[in-house]
């Protein structure tokens, strides 16, 4: 059905029916959103109106972009939301802290657009338990980009909610947020439908063949139709059609009437907000009375309400441009006059830049204090074009170039990494002095790393570095150097960075924790290992230091997480990416918290903590599918070495081939891992070999790696290749001697010296693995003591630790070593039992997380933020998962889980 805005319908009842059929399951909570198509003109709104006026009992919701304020922030979400923003009380704190937030209703920490989400989400669903909810945003192609993401984010996450969600744009191309919704496209009206629709709205009855040459120049568009059949005589002809000839007829109608309606509908077209009150108090201060904004409103092309709209958003966008440059600017100028600067000091703001012609530092100040409110609302992108503005109203080329570039900054922030550069070059062009110009290379480079993250990038951002001054460099060669850790093409590369590095930087007095974490991971690559662990062991207490206080910054811990597995200090590498994780999930620090999931998958991985490693990464997906984001798998590819999980590995394996940047020890160890697993120590021993002589030649290793090459060159009899290895491990040990590297050291002597004199070692190796967290770790120490038993004849002996091992290994969740085990005791005539069934192996990876979570104690609303969906959601997980255990209850699934 088509309406044109008098009320009367022809067709479209399809179009209605999709409409319906989302919106019928939605009232009874499975939500879902469409995306309705078309040019302007085809009806899109009308057809979402009428769909709207049919649902009884519902909350409707509306916004609508607006041409000239899609970079003010949120301005779409907060037309949205206002009408229900009271239920805000009902969300958790950091939910109702961010919505708050970005509506300016306090001052806040700056919300990531994700965090934004799950409020929006959480908002909606809390409404919806009252009555179901349509959200119809019109125009979304010119919604501000917050708007857009965060919309698209709920959109994708209504499933389970009584919520449906329908947004109009002219083309899917120009909304990319919202491309994976369903589509509803919209044509042109029949021959025959337009023919109704003509008998009933043309004011003259037009002969036949003027009709018909009406419904070829409008091409079945109905506005076109209503506006063409106006603007035509009883005997006239019509002389364009389409949607750009509509707002060409717009324009016409407008520059015929009188100087004071044109000047009132010009004000109502630059105030986007409808404001009747700000578009009188403008009106006054050109001169303007009640009588012009009543001729206005009479022209037809403008609505008078509570709110102030226009016939069409193709009338607002022929009057805006048609009104001339100098009117546009007066315009804006009242408007600017008129606003109230404590009430609403960015749009007042906005205007005066749009009220002047030349450079003014005063408002390019304002602009610049306009653009920081933004930052704390979470409005990158409007924070850019604040910056932008300003920087173009500045009079000096040194501000300008330095507005230009922090614009840059924030682009690049916002996800616009092209906009961003050309803001560098238009910096350049104003050639600034030398520090400006290698601030400018700098950032050039730093936009080229974050887009490709490949080696050349990385190289050049070196070099950018090296032109700055050490306080700026400092940060940006740890970046690089931690990225060059992982690189595959040449293992010196790394070093000569060190070089460099060590050579460029001075150390700073007093040292910051990250000062330290560059200097140590310079240190660990240039110097013996002896001589390096004291600088690696004062920078992870500065930063297990750093990280116990309430405002820490979460970013680098991982480096120092990686750092402490270096040490062997399992303490100090769980206690600081536990606190990396619980500080970005506090902060919305989204950028960093998947890294750290990843990380902490890791942690939970080295101290045989499978299970919850899983649920770690599980979360980690979560974070990604949330924001859109891809990482590296390499702590699902140690968790799947480590669980014995060979179809898993060869498919992450598979993933990982090709891309930039994988450590080249990532993959032949966690390789090592899965083969000393199953008893190929052979190929173990031969992937292990290649990364030591990459290692030589300056790559980095994890300490680990040693650990897996002696046993390997142990198994296969060739004891001399884990030589080296060996010392790195008695090293570690003597210099941090604790539970896991003394016991890993005397389990190594052991391995390589399998004389009588090693039943000492082992049993001493596994007594100290017993008193620490790495029970993986103690149960593989078992296994090779039980084969070292069985093979110098000591049946009894080696069976005791073989079932030890076997038991622990399978309770952990390590089926290849368990695997290993069960062979060696069937050597012996010990057959193993068939492992009972695991009752959690029937659920998904998210329903697992979701049950692990709730029988920690964890609440529905937690659970829900953790997962950025909405607490309906993780109730349906619950009956989904109690159904499939064949429990009933939160004090069975804790039981169960015991």
């Amino acid at each position: 059905m088509t309406a044109i805005r008098s009320g009367f319908f022809v067709a479209r009842e399809t179009e209605l029916g999709e409409i319906a059929s989302m919106t019928d399951p939605a009232a009874r909570g499975r939500g879902g959103a469409m995306l309705v198509l078309g040019d302007a003109g085809i009806g899109k709104s009308t057809l979402i109106g009428v769909a709207a006026s049919r649902l009884d009992g519902w909350q409707v919701l509306r916004a609508g972009g607006i041409e000239f304020e899609s970079e003010l922030p949120y301005s779409a979400l907060h037309q949205l939301c206002a009408p229900v923003l009271d239920r805000r009380a009902v969300l958790p704190a950091p939910q109702r802290s961010a919505l708050e937030a970005v509506f300016g209703l306090h001052a806040g920490v700056t919300p990531t657009p994700m965090l934004v989400g799950v409020a929006v989400l959480g908002l909606l669903s809390a409404v919806g338990r009252r009555r179901p909810v349509l959200c119809v945003v019109d125009d979304v192609q010119w919604t501000d980009a917050g708007s857009r993401q965060v919309l698209a984010f709920v959109a994708a996450r209504v499933a389970a909610e009584r919520v449906a969600m329908v947004f109009a744009a002219r083309d899917a191309a120009a909304v990319p947020e919202l491309g994976r919704l369903p589509a509803l496209p919209l044509t042109g009206l029949t021959d025959s439908e337009a023919l109704t629709l003509l008998r009933h709205r043309a004011p003259f009855g037009h002969e036949a063949a003027i009709l018909q040459r009406i419904l070829a120049e409008a091409a079945g568009n109905p506005l076109a139709l209503v506006e063409i059949a106006r603007d035509t005589g009883p005997f006239g002809l019509p002389a364009d059609g389409g949607h750009g000839a509509v707002e060409h007829r717009f324009a016409k109608r407008f520059l015929r009437l009188p100087a004071p309606t044109r000047s009132v509908l010009t004000l109502a077209a630059a105030e986007p907000t409808g404001d009747l009150v700000l578009l009188r108090r403008a009106m006054a201060i050109q001169g303007l009375d009640a009588a012009n904004l009543a001729a206005a409103e009479d022209s037809g092309l403008l609505v008078i309400g509570p709110r102030v709209h226009f016939q069409h958003p193709l009338a607002r966008s022929a009057v805006y441009r048609s009104a001339g440059a100098e009117p546009r600017r007066q315009a804006h100028a009242a408007l600017a006059a008129g606003t109230d600067v404590d009430v609403d000091p960015d749009r007042r703001a906005w205007h005066r830049a749009n009220a002047i012609t030349g450079p003014d530092e005063g408002t390019a100040e304002e602009l610049e204090r306009s653009a920081g409110r933004a930052q704390r609302r979470g409005g990158f992108a409007a924070v850019a074009a604040f910056l932008e503005t300003g920087a173009r109203l500045t009079p000096g080329r040194s501000e300008q170039a330095r507005r230009l570039m922090a614009a840059a900054r924030t682009r690049l922030s916002s996800g616009a990494p092209s906009a961003a550069r050309e803001l560098v070059n238009e910096a350049e062009r104003l050639q600034p002095d030398s520090a400006d110009h290698r601030a400018a290379r700098l950032l050039r480079a730093t936009i080229d790393y974050h887009v490709t993250r490949s080696i050349p990038a990385t190289i050049a951002l070196i070099d950018a570095a090296d032109g700055v001054g050490p306080d700026e460099a400092r940060e940006t060669y740890l970046e690089a150097f931690a990225s060059l850790m992982f690189s595959v093409d040449d293992p010196g590369r790394l070093r000569r960075l060190a070089l460099q590095i060590r050579e460029r930087v001075p150390h700073r007095q007093p040292p910051r924790p990250v000062d330290l974490l560059l200097h140590a991971l310079v240190e660990q690559n240039l110097r013996p290992v002896e001589e390096a662990m004291p600088l690696m062991r004062r920078t992870v207490d500065a930063f297990r230091e750093y990280a116990r206080t309430p405002d820490a910054d979460p970013w680098w811990m991982e480096r120092a997480c990686a750092l402490s597995v270096d040490l062997g200090d399992s303490d100090a590498m769980e206690e600081i990416v536990d606190r990396q994780v619980e500080l970005a999930r506090a902060q919305g620090a989204y950028a960093i918290l998947p890294h750290a999931l990843r990380f902490q998958a890791v942690a939970r991985t080295i101290v045989g903590r499978f299970a919850d490693a899983q649920v770690c990464v599980t979360e980690a997906r979560a974070v990604d599918e949330a924001a859109g984001t891809s990482n590296l798998v390499g702590s699902d590819l140690m968790l799947a070495a480590w669980s014995g999980d060979v179809d898993r590995f060869r498919e992450i394996q598979e993933k990982l081939r090709g891309w930039e940047g994988v450590n080249p020890t990532a993959l032949p160890y966690a390789n090592g891992v899965l083969c000393n697993g199953s008893g190929d120590h052979e190929a173990a021993l031969n992937g292990l070999l290649l990364v030591r002589d990459q290692h030589r030649r300056g790559a980095y290793v994890v300490t680990a790696f040693h650990h897996e090459l002696v046993e390997a060159a142990a198994c296969v009899g060739r004891p001399e290749a884990a030589k080296e290895s060996a010392e790195w491990i008695g090293a570690v040990a003597r210099v941090n001697p604790n539970a896991w590297t003394t016991g890993a050291h005397l389990l190594a002597c052991a391995l390589l010296d399998p004389g009588l004199g090693a039943q000492d070692r082992y049993r001493e190796a596994i007594s100290r693995f017993a008193g620490s967290r790495m029970r993986v770790h103690y149960a593989r120490a078992r296994l090779l003591h039980g084969q070292w038993l069985r093979r110098v004849g000591r049946r009894a002996e080696a069976r005791v630790e073989l079932r030890a091992a076997h038991d622990l290994l399978s309770t952990i969740g390590a089926r290849g070593f368990a695997a290993r085990a069960a062979r060696e005791l069937d050597a012996i005539g010990e057959p193993t039992l068939a492992d009972h069934a695991d009752p959690l192996a029937g659920l998904t990876a998210r329903e697992l997380l979701v049950a692990r979570k709730v029988a920690s104690g964890a609440g529905t609303k937690e659970v829900a933020a953790l997962l950025f969906v909405s607490p309906r959601t993780i109730d349906a997980h619950l009956r989904n998962l109690y159904r499939k255990l064949g429990i009933t209850s939160r004090r069975q699934l804790r039981e169960l889980l015991r």
